[in-house]
């Protein structure tokens, strides 16, 4: 049945004529969002068809968009990256210094770490960047707390998310000394080279992240280098590279 649309009014001459309900065309249906403009899409997030305003307008900030929403897709790989000052210095931790050689040495660290964190968004299709940053961030500061003083210092957080995936990175980071000592017969991995590389895909992070308050770019970037399919991170000397900005 069709939406209705307006009361036609009774004529003068008749007054006594009923109302007449006029039903509008189905192929007229209005937004889900706002009920004024014209529908043109189907949103997941709503379950319903919305205008393509909304669509721009609400994406990642009043809505939930998940990952597969083609229009989504398509926003996030026309969207430019975030600069420095956009993000700010101190949330970069510009102390970190990060050689480029660094990136290549410690190539197959830095894809287990990203291969982690899109296994997380895989299994809860509910993380957001701001989760998996915050994630990165925590672990960092607590690598450079242990590389400045020696000292061991985790702060758990409130956030169960957030405190799940700084658990599977650290795993990650033991997992890689493991395979490191039964190749070679040792680990090479200190403290320092972990967190130059939590902070280089911790920049990665804000610097895809488009801002909104649900955004999940820097998610979608992530899966986009590493689909479901594949099972295994790279290992020492695989040729396989990640998608640089």
């Amino acid at each position: 049945m069709g939406h209705l649309r307006r009361l036609r009014r009774p004529r003068d001459d008749n007054p006594g004529q009923n109302a007449i309900m006029e039903v509008e065309n189905p192929a007229s249906v209005s937004c889900e969002i706002c009920h004024t403009r014209k529908e043109k899409r189907f949103c997941p997030a709503v379950h319903g068809r919305i205008c393509s305003t909304c669509c721009g307008t609400e994406r990642e900030v009043t809505l939930d968009c998940p990952l597969d929403c083609p229009y989504l897709q398509q926003a996030h790989r026309n969207e430019k990256l975030r600069t420095v000052e956009e993000v700010g210095r101190e949330a970069l931790m510009t102390e970190v210094e990060i050689p480029e050689q660094f990136v290549y040495d410690r190539e197959p660290l830095i894809l287990g770490l990203g291969y982690t964190i899109a296994q997380a968004a895989h299994a809860d299709r509910s993380l957001q960047d701001r989760e998996a940053i915050a994630a990165l961030t925590a672990l960092a500061k607590g690598l450079q707390t242990r590389v400045e003083s020696g000292l061991v210092y985790e702060e758990r957080s409130a956030s169960l998310p957030q405190q799940a995936l700084v658990d599977q990175l650290r795993k990650m980071l033991d997992q890689y000394r493991e395979v490191e000592v039964k190749n070679q017969g040792y680990s090479s991995l200190r403290d320092s080279d972990a967190l130059q590389a939590v902070v280089f895909l911790m920049r990665l992070g804000l610097m895809h992240t488009n801002g909104r308050p649900k955004s999940r770019a820097f998610l979608d970037f992530l899966l986009r280098q590493f689909p479901e399919q594949k099972s295994a991170i790279a290992a020492p000397g695989e040729a396989r590279q990640i998608v640089m900005p």
